[in-house]
């Protein structure tokens, strides 16, 4: 497999540069879209795309509905950011080499005419960025069929060394709070004719600080944005937006933060005698393992880089909508390949790096798993 791999490694490459220099953001990923079809349709996947999204789906091997079904998932968009001074769009989170990654399965199972006792579907999913990518397939029934499902994401050179790998990411879950004060202005010498909607979010922040939970599992809420006031200065604002970022290790824990929060910004509204309109979004599931998924992606891992470089999964404060998968829809047994790749200096940096070299580990250890699956569970569809 290693030397087919060697052999394509130019096209890899290629694919890879083609993808990292046009990347588009969440929901607008057309050329993408267009781009993965055309690879997939002439490397003789069936294809399925949608009129209401970018999001794409190749099938490869057998239709008959008489054995498992495995699907294995790239996210497809890039983040908006400052990139040495000029505003654009930027794959700094790796999606460009998830994608390069799956892609390169295709290629693979063509190079090396493997046939499949099995359907396996790969779902190219857009807006991950946004949180809400995931929840767009699942309504498309696009996994209602999978039995199991596998993901790749690199993780940065503190997570994982080079050359190593792990076979589950515990991503914690998130939620974005956007929240507005209703009231309404009053001159600077009246303060008493109204509520400065700025000490009603010094407030909340103070508030804020004080939450707390079982120290055993990690958790955090902050502020992120908050606007209030015009151009004058001496008026005392009514009105005013905020915006909070939580984030928990757990489902279990992020149930406790949001009944916090709620009980904060209630209770200072009253205090205050104002109005806050708010509400949650973005919401992302922390990460439920499975076990069995595990087990054949640790065991791809060993065959790839040897039993040394097999890691723990990697526990990240991160979110990914990937878990909603799993949360969704509770039959699919799920796992995350880690990818150590010298990745720095971090995911979301403008200016990201990694070990391109590592993209021809994540392929072998992707179809390695999926061939894994369908050795031993094959015919013992659910």
């Amino acid at each position: 497999m290693r030397t087919a791999l060697e052999k394509m490694k130019p096209i890899i490459y290629e694919i890879f540069e083609y993808l990292h220099q046009h990347p588009e953001l969440s929901w607008q990923e057309i050329e993408t879209t267009r781009f993965i079809c055309d690879l997939l349709q002439k490397n003789g996947c069936h294809v399925r795309t949608f009129t209401d999204h970018t999001g794409v789906v190749g099938e490869w091997g057998d239709e008959t509905g008489d054995s498992i079904t495995v699907g294995v998932r790239a996210d497809m968009d890039s983040l908006w950011q400052e990139v040495n001074g000029v505003f654009q769009a930027n794959h700094s989170c790796g999606h460009d080499a998830h994608m390069t990654m799956v892609l390169g399965m295709v290629l693979l199972l063509k190079e090396l005419n493997i046939k499949l006792p099995g359907r396996l579907k790969l779902i190219f999913q857009p807006a991950e960025e946004m949180g809400d990518g995931a929840l767009k397939m699942i309504q498309k029934q696009v996994m209602d069929d999978i039995d199991f499902l596998y993901g790749v994401h690199l993780r940065p050179i503190h997570e994982l060394p080079n050359g190593t790998a792990s076979p589950g990411i515990i991503h914690g879950a998130a939620e974005t709070v956007s929240a507005r004060i209703i009231g309404f202005d009053t001159h600077g010498a009246r303060p008493d004719l109204g509520v400065n909607a700025i000490e009603v979010v010094a407030t909340i922040l103070e508030q804020l600080k004080g939450i707390r939970l079982n120290p055993y599992d990690s958790y955090s809420v902050k502020m992120t944005q908050v606007s209030a006031g015009g151009e004058n200065k001496n008026i005392i604002p009514g009105s005013a937006q905020f915006h909070l970022d939580l984030r928990a290790q757990s489902n279990e824990t992020m149930n406790h933060l949001v009944k916090k929060v709620d009980h904060i910004i209630q209770h200072v509204a009253y205090l205050y005698d104002v109005k806050i309109d708010y509400d949650y979004q973005e919401k992302v599931y922390a990460a439920v393992l499975n076990e069995e998924a595990q087990r054949m992606m640790r065991q791809a891992i060993a065959e790839t880089l040897g039993d040394k470089n097999v890691m723990p999964p990697v526990v990240t404060p991160g979110a990914e909508d990937f878990h909603f998968y799993t949360k969704e829809r509770p039959h699919i047994k799920a796992a995350m390949l880690g990818l150590g790749c010298d990745l720095a200096p971090g995911l979301h940096h403008p200016n990201m790096t990694f070990d391109q070299s590592a993209l021809l580990n994540g392929i072998e250890i992707l179809m390695r798993t999926v061939l894994n699956t369908f050795e031993h569970f094959a015919g013992k569809s659910r």
